[in-house]
Parts: C-alpha cells; sequence; structure tokens
C-alpha cells in the first residue's frame, strides 16, 4: 500500500476518510484488508493531532469499530461474526459512496423552482371504493346522512297539524253557551262553566267570554274557591252584545 501523504484534505466524517483510503489504494470495497486499512486509518488521526486538527468522536468510534473487526478476525472461530461485521461496514461505505456521487450531481445543477416540471398526463380517476368497514359502522353512516337529508326537507304538514288543524274557538260562541245555561238557571257555578271544555282553547275562551258579559254589566260572579257563583243580573238581555263579532 502507498504511504499516506503528509498533505491531509479535510474528511466530512470517518466513512469520507475510509473511502478515501479505499480508492487510493485502490482496494475491493466488498474485501476490504482490516489490518492494513486501519493501520493507515491511525496513522491519518495522528497526523490530524499533530496538525492540530480537530479529530471528532465519530472518527474515534470508527478506529473502535476496525479494532473491533480485527479483533474478532485474530480468534479461533471467528468466520460468521467477522462476515457480519464485514458487511455492515462494506454496507455503510456503499451507501455513503452513492450519497456522495448524488451530491456531487446535485452540485453541478442551478436547482429551482421550476427545475422539475412534470407533464400533464390524462389518468381516468378511478372512482371505486375499495375500503372495508364493519357492519355497525356503515349503519351509524347511513342514519346520520339520512338525518341530514331529512333536516333539508320542508316540513311534513304533521308538523303544523297541531297549530293550523286545532279548531278555532271564539269567544262569541262561548258567550252563547255562558248566556245558554243562565238561561236555564239563572245561577251556576263557576267551575261548571269548564267542565265540558275539551281543550285549552275553549277554557280560554270561555274564560273571556265571562270577562266580556262582566265588562257589559250583564253576569256578575261571587264567592271564594268551590263556591264561586255566575249569576245573570236581573233584567238583563240573554241576546249576544253587538260588541263581540260572531268568528
Amino acid at each position: 500500500m502507498e504511504a499516506i501523504s503528509y498533505k491531509l484534505p479535510v474528511f466530512e466524517g470517518p466513512l469520507d476518510l475510509l473511502l478515501y483510503l479505499v480508492q487510493k489504494n485502490k482496494l475491493n470495497i466488498y474485501d476490504i484488508p482490516i489490518a492494513e486499512v486501519l493501520e493507515q486509518y491511525m496513522d491519518t488521526i495522528r497526523q490530524m493531532q499533530e496538525f492540530d486538527m480537530e479529530v471528532a468522536t465519530e472518527f474515534l468510534d470508527m478506529a473502535a469499530r476496525l479494532v473491533q473487526i480485527k479483533s474478532v478476525m485474530l480468534l479461533p472461530k471467528h468466520e460468521e461474526e467477522t462476515e457480519q461485521l464485514r458487511r455492515e461496514l462494506t454496507g455503510d461505505l456503499i451507501e455513503y459512496q452513492l450519497c456522495r456521487r448524488i451530491a456531487q450531481q446535485l452540485g453541478t445543477m442551478h436547482i429551482g423552482f421550476d427545475i422539475f416540471v412534470r407533464d400533464e398526463e390524462n389518468v381516468t380517476p378511478d372512482y371505486t371504493y375499495r375500503r372495508q368497514h364493519p357492519p355497525y359502522v356503515l349503519c351509524e353512516a347511513y342514519l346520520r346522512a339520512a338525518g341530514r337529508g331529512r333536516r333539508r326537507l320542508p316540513p311534513s304538514p304533521n308538523a303544523f297539524r297541531g297549530i293550523v288543524s286545532r279548531k278555532i274557538v271564539s269567544v262569541a260562541s262561548r258567550i252563547a253557551y255562558v248566556l245558554q245555561n243562565l238561561y236555564r238557571s239563572k245561577t251556576v257555578s263557576y267551575r261548571s262553566l269548564f267542565t265540558e271544555s275539551r281543550t285549552r282553547s275553549e277554557m280560554v275562551a270561555t274564560f273571556l267570554a265571562l270577562l266580556e258579559l262582566i265588562k257589559v254589566k250583564r253576569i256578575t260572579v261571587d264567592g271564594e274557591g268551590d263556591a264561586v257563583k255566575v249569576s245573570m243580573i236581573p233584567g238583563a238581555s240573554t241576546e249576544l252584545p253587538t260588541e263581540v263579532e260572531m268568528e
């Protein structure tokens, strides 16, 4: 092997130094003589130290790795372990060599944002859904989608049935109802006027009818609690008051 030159290049790392020694001595990267390379590797590190060059820890780690391979080779039964260590070292060197080669190629290129442009391709889209889902996931998704669809539709007639289809009870009709009860009996129980009311609208209309009859002085309401009585004022007309319009 050639003697190492004292004009030391600057190495980027231990693999850079090791690859430099392999190429300088024209060695087969797949069959590196570990003992000879280790000797030159250590000589280079000593020269770097003599020239006050900073020797990073990674250079010393590589030296320890080479020493380990050499030590294993001296053992009586070392073939398998040595071969494994040599393959790992060779793989690292080949990978580093490829990376450095690509870096050199990229270094000669003027890379910009418009360098790598891919031409437009006519690709037929494939809309086939190939994912697999458990049945309960599909069921939940369908129910959520169906619920959203229903919320976008206009309300059904059933939604307004309780509003528009409810029977309208006029105050005038309940006035007639109260006067009819008082025509048969001049005094009736206040509670009895509400017992036949089937809906809330009838009850409200009946209450408003009583207020209207009190206002026009046709009836009086006296008593407390369950003893409240509604009486016709003597001489009052049983006709409907003209102020109330029949609906």
